[in-house]
């Protein structure tokens, strides 16, 4: 019987642990992406949940919500090569000093604020 309950505590401590390890390396990614959205100048047009020049983080989360993956590579294209007519006369900027893999990153935690 006590093998089986350290055993079973044993077990517990180890999901737990990947869990933490998982919930770090999520929020290390967010603060990543909100230190490119910064750098890059992204808070100069939009905000996390007001209208500035372009559309909230949290509008563009929701527009695209339930949308098929090949969204991301949609608005990553949006974001380096600017564009415009999706949100009426707003006309997205190119940042063409953003890599794909940087763009990839920004717009995937910005689909991500859809639920919060």
């Amino acid at each position: 019987m006590r093998k089986i309950l350290l055993a079973a505590m044993a077990a517990s401590l180890t999901v737990n642990s990947c869990a933490d390890t998982d919930k770090k390396a999520k929020n290390e990614k967010e603060q990543k992406a909100k230190e490119m959205l910064s750098t890059n100048r992204c808070l100069t047009c939009h905000s996390y949940s007001e209208v500035i020049n372009g559309p909230s983080y949290k509008d563009i989360a929701t527009r695209y919500a339930g949308r098929p993956d090949t969204i991301v590579s949609h608005l990553v294209r949006k974001v380096i090569k600017g564009g415009g007519g999706e949100w009426g006369e707003i006309y997205m900027t190119p940042q063409s000093h953003v890599s794909q893999a940087d763009a990839e990153v920004m717009v995937r935690y910005i689909l991500s604020l859809k639920n919060r």
